[in-house]
């Protein structure tokens, strides 16, 4: 029989790391020390890096180097006329021949070769090839404007929410999310935080898929709640960073969920004159689902070209 001291520990030191998560993704592009990770995390400094290896599977250096690689990554690719000297300081790297050759160590190539073409498949990266998308896009198309309802660019308002993060692989698995979800709004119901006017729940995930090895994706699913929200145990709370954002609207079945990104990415985007800012995506969910199907907002960040 679990002890309910015990569980109760594990979420709190769920909830500490989670903090630490969403400090160093808040302050990715600066110096980060593990003095302030620790008091981040609320516990001592000379436990702290053992205890956030153990239950993530990571140094925090290791952690906050792969993040940021990945990050870079994703910039390089979505952003080809920007400088590599620019991107790696926007990702925290301070020295560009340090940061090179970390990224070739990780992505088995150079920053350079990795913006001038299309990176290949490898056991760190679940990029998928551009013509491969090309031709899913174009025998795709259809079906998804049958499926969509409306796409319009629109200004969206910082959001606070609460929070209950995954790390590990999660597309197509319907029982995950249906899981989270439960647990979130087992939370929130009794605290009159479930059918508020303007508080869907959304996901909002912290990786991109095609860098980020499934193992270690991140994703939150999330309720907004008034900002002073009391948060504690996996619950967290956060910003849902506002700003310009396409809003495509789909009533979809579950499992074509990807070719709805897809179309995003492979079609609209190329026509739209926008391009994707840095910012990360997410889905509101603003209907229950009805007859197998999911009614969703994807958002997704965007600035001019």
């Amino acid at each position: 029989m679990d002890n309910p001291e015990n569980s109760q520990t594990h979420t709190d030191y769920i909830s500490r790391i989670n903090k630490v998560f969403d400090y160093i993704e808040d302050n990715i592009d600066k110096d980060l020390s593990l003095d302030e990770l620790a008091a981040e995390s609320h516990f001592s400094k000379y436990h702290f890096s053992r205890i956030f290896d153990a239950m993530v599977g990571e140094t925090p250096f290791e952690f906050i180097k792969r993040v940021r690689l990945e990050k870079a990554a994703t910039r390089l690719r979505l952003y080809p006329d920007e400088t590599v000297t620019k991107i790696a300081f926007e990702c925290g790297f301070n020295d560009l021949a340090v940061f090179s050759r970390n990224f070739r160590d990780f992505f088995g190539k150079s920053p350079t070769e990795w913006q001038d073409g299309n990176p290949e498949k490898s056991n760190h990266s679940q990029t998928f090839d551009s013509s491969d998308l090309y031709l899913d896009t174009e025998r795709n198309r259809n079906h998804n404007m049958e499926a969509l309802q409306s796409a319009q660019v629109r200004d969206l308002s910082d959001q606070t929410v609460a929070y209950i993060r995954h790390t590990g692989p999660y597309k197509g698995d319907e029982a995950l999310f249906n899981r989270l979800f439960g647990r979130l709004f087992s939370w929130a119901g009794p605290r009159g935080l479930t059918g508020q006017r303007n508080a869907d729940p959304l996901v909002i995930y912290h990786d991109d898929p095609c860098v980020t090895d499934p193992e270690k994706l991140r994703m939150s699913v999330c309720l907004p709640v008034p900002p002073d929200t009391t948060v504690d145990g996996e619950i967290g709370k956060m910003e849902r960073s506002g700003g310009r954002f396409l809003v495509a609207r789909f009533v979809i079945a579950p499992q074509d969920m990807p070719k709805a990104w897809e179309w995003i990415y492979g079609s609209w985007f190329p026509s739209s004159g926008y391009q994707p800012a840095d910012v990360v995506p997410f889905e509101v969910y603003p209907e229950p689902p009805e007859n197998g199907k999911l009614t969703v907002e994807i958002c997704v960040p965007v600035k001019p070209l």
